[in-house]
């Protein structure tokens, strides 16, 4: 739909009504195809998944710092 869009045959509204979704939501897939695309300055897909780990292994981490002095009184 994104390939669609972007060949500008038709209007967005006409694009979004010919594959039944709503016009915000083509809008939306288009801005994040954008992003992904370097088009448009933001976090890619990519970048989330990266910084969503690295919060998961902070977290772990500090779970560890904290259990760590405990466990050797």
């Amino acid at each position: 739909m994104v390939a669609v869009a972007r060949k500008y045959e038709a209007p967005i509204l006409q694009i979004a009504k010919d594959f039944e979704i709503s016009e915000a939501t083509l809008h939306n897939w288009l801005k994040k195809a954008d992003i992904e695309d370097g088009a448009r300055p933001g976090v890619t897909e990519k970048e989330a998944a990266e910084l969503r780990d690295a919060r998961k292994r902070i977290r772990l981490l500090e779970q560890e710092n904290e259990i760590l002095p405990r466990a050797s009184q």
